[in-house]
């Protein structure tokens, strides 16, 4: 470990090096590469490098368990072993920041919930979804814009679009993907009767412009009328936009901004992450054919989890994981669940040797 440790912290002097030069700084593809680079190395030479401290520590105080008197061979012995257990503390962490990491898991993320089988009691079930998550975005500390929504007709969303800003935003979230199941007594329930409803969650990488190549002669853009409740706050100018993307057949739309120009721009952010997706999940696929993945991210029409109101619980079917938080769990305390979740992925990638 120690040889890849070295070569890490090479390459890592490298990148640093070449972050000064006058010719990557003006090339912004180069330079946002290797920043990126160099964060991502930057946690691993620093927990390298606590633990060569470790280690001269541990000799040294080996060799005054040797020679020195025995007042300092006590506290020698004393220390040393606080010393081994962190030793055996800090070879796990290197362990798991050595592990392969989905390129895009730094990324910021756009959230995509859609009311699915069910109709109404979906898209309450949808709305509840999107409160989960916003909360948790909050305890987080991350940033979550709604840029996109449809409304449900009695509450609730058929589909809502959240961008979500932060650290390390795709690479906590993305296992998130997938349909979502409830079963409770709906609002509208007189008997008393459990249904069970779905909703689907798309966790898609926000793509930056140095991702993708989206040319302006490849868009055809079309503007229409918000829509809205009525009244005063309906918008009298065609400020909505929608974007097609001719050579995929992309479609987005956003009416959220208060003109047509910042409606286009988070159209375009929209578009570039859909494209982006696409050859993301291609290139999940081409992973999958290779190793099945425990808690694959790529086929969105997979049921993932069950939230049973009755009993109070939520269990994830990829690991077999039951929580009986319920309540807390739809008020954004998931985060035991998305540990378990990236802890199944890490532990599959360290058994592959992927």
């Amino acid at each position: 470990m120690i040889d890849k440790l070295d070569a890490i912290k090479g390459r890592f002097e490298q990148v640093s090096l070449a972050l000064t030069n006058p010719e990557v700084v003006s090339d912004n593809k180069q330079f946002s590469k290797l920043s990126k680079e160099y964060r991502q190395l930057e946690k691993i030479v620093k927990a390298y490098d606590a633990y060569m401290k470790l280690l001269d520590s541990i000799a040294f105080n080996k060799e005054v368990l040797e020679s020195g008197d025995e007042e300092m061979r006590d506290l020698a012995k004393e220390e040393t072993e606080s010393l081994q257990n962190q030793k055996v503390e800090q070879e796990e962490a290197i362990r798991n920041l050595l592990i392969p990491k989905d390129p895009q898991d730094e990324k910021n993320a756009m959230l995509e919930i859609r009311g699915g089988t069910g109709g109404d009691e979906a898209s309450l079930f949808a709305g509840d979804l999107l409160r989960m998550y916003l909360r948790y975005c909050e305890l987080k500390g991350w940033g979550a814009n709604v840029i996109s929504e449809t409304p449900g007709a009695v509450g609730g969303y058929k589909e809502v679009v959240v961008e979500v800003t932060g650290d390390d935003v795709y690479g906590t979230l993305k296992f998130e993907s997938g349909v979502h199941r409830v079963q409770r007594v709906p609002a509208t329930e007189t008997s008393g009767r459990v249904h069970t409803s779905a909703a689907t969650v798309a966790i898609l990488p926000e793509a930056e412009e140095v991702d993708v190549d989206v040319r302006e002669a490849d868009i055809k853009m079309d503007t229409f009328r918000s829509s809205g409740a009525g009244g005063q706050h309906v918008n009298k100018t065609e400020s909505a936009v929608r974007l097609t993307h001719i050579p995929t057949g992309v479609v987005v739309e956003c009416q959220e901004g208060r003109s047509q120009h910042s409606n286009r721009d988070i159209a375009m952010k929209m578009l570039r992450s859909r494209i982006f997706e696409a050859a993301v999940r291609k290139h999940e696929e081409a992973i999958a054919s290779q190793r099945k993945s425990l808690v694959s991210t790529g086929d969105r029409s997979a049921k993932i989890r069950t939230y049973n109101y009755p009993q109070g619980r939520v269990t994830d079917h990829r690991i077999g994981m039951t929580v009986y938080n319920l309540d807390a769990f739809m008020n954004g305390d998931i985060q035991e669940m998305v540990q378990a979740l990236q802890f199944a992925e890490n532990a599959e990638k360290m058994k592959l040797g992927s």
